[in-house]
């Protein structure tokens, strides 16, 4: 799941990437915002869940996915959007974007 904050004086977002699977024991946020090297996320106890806080461009778009315990590619099951990549599988879509 992505949530978004913008800033009104800032030309970026914060974007929390939230993700769950049943078999994580660690997961990692890989994209093109951190040159495709995996970032490790944090486990949230109360929510159950994965969890990273990640400062992002305004009006772009971003791919990305998640690596689940070092061997398992997931999407975000709620991003916005999707895009094949060269492996035979498909990137989530981050949007920054204003509404």
């Amino acid at each position: 799941m992505l949530n978004k904050r913008f800033f009104k004086t800032k030309n970026e977002a914060e974007v929390t990437f939230e993700f769950q699977h049943p078999q994580a024991e660690q997961v990692q946020l890989v994209g093109e915002f951190t040159d495709w090297q995996p970032v490790a996320m944090k486990f949230n106890k109360k929510e159950q869940c994965f969890k990273l806080k990640q400062r992002l461009p305004n009006d772009q778009q971003f791919h990305f996915r998640y690596l689940v315990n070092g061997t398992i590619w997931d999407n975000d099951h709620h991003a916005d959007g999707y895009i094949a990549n060269s492996f035979g599988t498909e990137n989530s879509i981050v949007n920054t974007q204003r509404i």
